[in-house]
């Protein structure tokens, strides 16, 4: 989906031309895997950074595309609205001093986003969602003007029969509301975390990131508000899920998976299990068809990006043009900060060496419907959500955090030779966090409690306390 297309509107020819594609290309990665021609290459982590532009009311400013041209930053790409942006890494080796420099590249893009904005009479937020966002700025208006987006909103709705979207999403409050496209999905900004990962080793790190999707959002959960409701910890795990509401095929042998989901089941015996269910289990939405044969499988890993798995496998390539596999995390949250973002990065880095490596492999451990169970529970209550974790105990997701999982994270980032110093500042902030009960949200909702539902004054005393620099567990109310 991160690439420009042709055109919006396609014929049912394309539709047939673009199956066959499919399916050769799926074949041809299944090859890929019996031939043992990926990338035994792992270790590397990168990310993504969505980000909201603002004016100076502290409102949605739909100006990307200005902007964008006026900070001619490759790293820097738009989204799918017009007030939101995407800001990339390079890939790095997780050795060393690797996550001291993400965070400086991280910062160092970041300071060149906000001296353009700043530029243009506007601002930068990194947060889950925006408090002063409202429902009506989020029209067709608001969509970024590249095709691959007009065509993504006239699928999904010919697939839902012209049906509106819903929302109803329980939390503090009740919002219940209709939406006649998928710009909905655009409220939602995350902190997508990238790890290539060898085939041999691939099934281990999908399924430990599946389970570990509990804490990972529990610890880093910044999303409490939308259009004036009080909702989950993390709304944006409810709210993309029904923003693209479109299923698999009814026929299919597991009935219609949702497009947006925590996915179907641990993966067996390899990864390539996901892009057959893809093939077997999801209509086409983007029918663009790329040339016959290209090697890079341009229709598999198209339709792959209109399928959104909490954690998804992707192919990418190698510099010397070998495909890999990667898997991509995509249940944190944008922000609070920088340090905070580089910190939910390192926690999630360690626990994967961490849980990849354990001897009994923790799927074994539990089973996927209570991973999943687990991933919901964390997504609404946060740190006081009740979870049940390998042992079968029963507890509160904070004390599992400090009394387990920060020191098993530890251990992992420690395997993979990081710098010392950087292992402590990192997951000294999750711990400090995760023992002040003050992640994102936490401070979001102290923050109206003492004050009110003063959307625009929570988004400026955020973006002050963002801009200082400090880790939100250091945030004054």
């Amino acid at each position: 989906m991160g690439e420009e297309i042709r055109d919006s509107h396609f014929t049912a020819q394309d539709l047939v031309l673009f199956r066959e594609r499919l399916a050769a290309e799926t074949g041809r990665l299944r090859r890929f895997f019996e031939q043992h021609a990926l990338s035994t290459r792992d270790g590397i982590g990168g990310y993504e950074l969505e980000a909201w532009l603002v004016d100076a009311g502290q409102r949605p400013a739909p100006c990307n595309a200005e902007f964008l041209e006026r900070l001619r930053d490759p790293l820097v790409v738009p989204e799918l609205a017009r007030f939101n942006v995407e800001l990339n890494s390079q890939p790095r080796p997780l050795q060393s001093d690797a996550l001291a420099r993400m965070q400086d590249e991280l910062q160092a893009t970041w300071d060149r986003c906000r001296r353009c904005a700043d530029e243009m009479g506007l601002g930068m937020v990194m947060i889950g969602i925006l408090p002063t966002l409202e429902e009506g700025q989020l029209g067709l208006g608001s969509m970024s003007g590249l095709s691959r987006y007009r065509a993504l909103n006239e699928q999904v709705l010919a697939q839902r029969g012209g049906r509106p979207l819903r929302l109803d999403i329980l939390g503090e409050d009740h919002l219940r509301a209709e939406h006649q496209d998928v710009m909905l999905e655009s409220a939602t900004t995350s902190f997508q975390i990238h790890l290539q990962a060898a085939p041999q080793r691939a099934v281990r790190l999908y399924n430990a990131a599946q389970i570990l999707s509990a804490p990972m959002v529990a610890a880093c959960a910044n999303s409490p508000f939308l259009f004036g409701h009080e909702l989950w910890d993390e709304t944006r795990i409810p709210l993309f899920e029904q923003a693209v509401e479109v299923g698999g095929y009814a026929g299919a042998a597991q009935g219609p998976v949702q497009r947006v989901s925590f996915g179907s089941g641990y993966a067996r015996d390899s990864l390539f299990e996901c892009f057959e269910e893809n093939l077997l289990h999801f209509p086409v939405l983007l029918p663009v068809l790329f040339e016959r044969d290209d090697p890079s499988l341009p229709h598999l890993r198209l339709h792959n990006g209109t399928i959104w798995r909490w954690n998804r496998p992707l192919l990418g390539f190698d510099a010397d043009g070998t495909p890999h596999l990667r898997i991509e995390h995509r249940v944190v949250p944008s922000g609070p900060s920088v340090v905070d973002t580089l910190a939910n990065a390192a926690f999630f880095f360690g626990l994967m060496k961490h849980y990849a490596e354990c001897p009994e492999p923790p799927e074994r451990q539990l089973d996927f419907p209570r991973a999943r169970d687990n991933f919901y529970r964390a997504a609404r209550h946060g740190l006081e959500a009740q979870v049940e974790w390998l042992d079968g105990r029963k507890g509160r997701m904070q004390s599992l955090l400090l009394k387990r999982l920060i020191p098993e994270a530890r251990q992992g980032l420690a395997r993979l030779q990081l710098d010392a110093a950087d292992i402590e500042f990192y997951l000294g902030s999750i711990e400090a966090r995760v023992a002040n009960a003050c992640n994102g949200a936490a401070w979001q909702r102290a923050w109206v409690a003492r004050h009110g539902r003063d959307w625009v004054g929570l988004t400026a005393a955020y973006r002050e306390r963002q801009d200082s620099g400090r880790p939100v567990h250091e945030w004054d109310i």
